[in-house]
């Protein structure tokens, strides 16, 4: 008798804790596709409207930078689009471009923004970093400077760290000793950054520069000195806006063959697993969102060929079910229990998964660090979707097909698409 209460209440709370999951699911789904006016205030708008499209789709601003007044070899020419491009893509997750134009010319195109001012001022006028001392000589130019960096020091204070090459760490130290109890000003483009005072002589080519505010101003001081550090004079002697290059139904028509693909999938699942499927596909709808929002969260920059990665995870994501059902399976015709024959199936399919899955990350990874532009879009939604599709199978379908047992809505082999003979 108590055991029959014992497992009627269980069963209740197992049918309470799936509905309430698929009704979270349910909402973050519509969301996701159509957004809330208006929620306590706030307005929650759908993944089409914060996620960045890339230039393809979207068309942004093309801006053509000229190397003035000097000659340049190849490997300063190639540092100086290297630099570039961690300036105005540092995390690498936008779809920008930067390549060399002619003997001495650098293209920058930026998907998704249209005001050249605004990109002017994002790229930061790149040609003329000065480190100045009280006689208003030049100590350091940003030729000196090897990298810059903001963090908090051990009292909370806003920190800008500064790395100099060999050669401007030799004038930095003369210059702190010369100017010992003094102002040296950082300037970029004539216009005074800060004026930090000099507390010591620093001989190792590590300087730390404080007063900053917040952690945020100290970012911005570190990214400005950062990018002086280009090894030539750069001026923008060209803006212009470009339209999307797959035409404005490009997106939308993507989408609608994406949304009738995963469409199809749930179907497939849905008819020949029968209950897993409906697990299966309530997981899959979940994975989605989540691959969407982590794409929104990471300011990815979504092209044609970022969507083809997106729906190739979607098809890993179903594969790493399949195994576990097909396990399953197995598993029953051995003469297993439902709940050890699901126990089982997700213990042994578990290596399969992630044998698979991490080879395919494998190759993500070299994709994504040796290309540029399109493929390096498409391995990074690549190793996004294949990370989470392991998360999703391994513990939201886990999850779905234990609460399913314990209602009784799986408790028989039949409901797994299995006859005992």
């Amino acid at each position: 008798m108590r055991n029959s209460k014992a497992n009627k209440s269980k069963k209740i709370k197992s049918t309470i804790t799936f509905l309430v999951i698929v009704l979270a699911i349910g909402l973050l789904a519509y969301s996701s596709a159509f957004g809330f006016k208006n929620i306590a205030g706030y307005k929650v708008k759908p993944f089409s409207q914060v996620i960045n499209k890339g230039l393809d789709l979207q068309g942004g601003i093309s801006v053509l930078e000229e190397i003035k007044g000097e000659e340049v070899d190849n490997a300063t020419i190639d540092r100086t689009i290297e630099m570039l491009s961690m300036r105005v893509n540092p995390n690498g997750a936008k779809e920008t471009t930067v390549s060399r134009e002619g003997k001495n010319r650098i293209r920058i195109e930026i998907p998704g923004e249209f005001d050249a001012k605004k990109v002017l001022q994002n790229i930061g006028k790149t040609g003329k970093l000065e480190f100045k001392g009280p006689d208003d000589k030049v100590i350091l130019t940003g030729k000196d400077v090897k990298d810059a960096t903001a963090y908090m020091d051990q009292m909370g204070q806003p920190i800008v760290g500064l790395d100099l090459n060999p050669e401007g760490a030799k004038k930095f130290a003369e210059a702190t000793a010369k100017f010992l109890g003094q102002q040296i000003g950082i300037y970029m483009d004539g216009e005074s950054l800060t004026k930090p005072h000099v507390k010591d002589i620093i001989s190792n080519g590590k300087a730390t520069i404080s007063g900053s505010k917040s952690l945020e101003e100290a970012k911005r001081q570190a990214n400005i000195i950062k990018s002086g550090a280009l090894p030539v004079t750069l001026e923008a002697v060209e803006f212009k806006t470009v339209g999307a290059t797959l035409g404005q139904n490009a997106l939308p028509l993507s989408m609608k063959a994406g949304a009738i693909g995963i469409g199809l999938v749930l179907l497939f699942m849905l008819i020949y697993y029968r209950g897993p499927g409906i697990m299966a596909s309530i997981a899959l709808v979940f994975y989605v969102i989540i691959v969407l929002a982590t794409f929104a969260a990471a300011n990815v920059t979504l092209t044609l060929s970022g969507i083809a990665g997106f729906l190739l995870t979607v098809g890993m994501a179903v594969d790493a079910n399949v195994l576990i059902f097909e396990r399953i399976k197995e598993e029953f015709k051995l003469g297993k229990s439902v709940k050890a024959a699901t126990e089982a199936g997700f213990n042994r399919a578990l290596s399969s998964i992630l044998d698979s899955n991490i080879t395919t990350v494998i190759a993500a990874i070299v994709l994504y660090s040796l290309g540029s532009g399109a493929v390096k879009g498409f391995a990074l939604t690549l190793m996004i979707g294949i990370v989470l599709s392991i998360f999703t199978a391994l513990t939201v379908t886990k999850l779905l097909l234990k609460l399913g047992i314990e209602m009784g809505l799986l408790n028989s082999s039949t409901h797994f698409g299995v006859k005992r003979g």
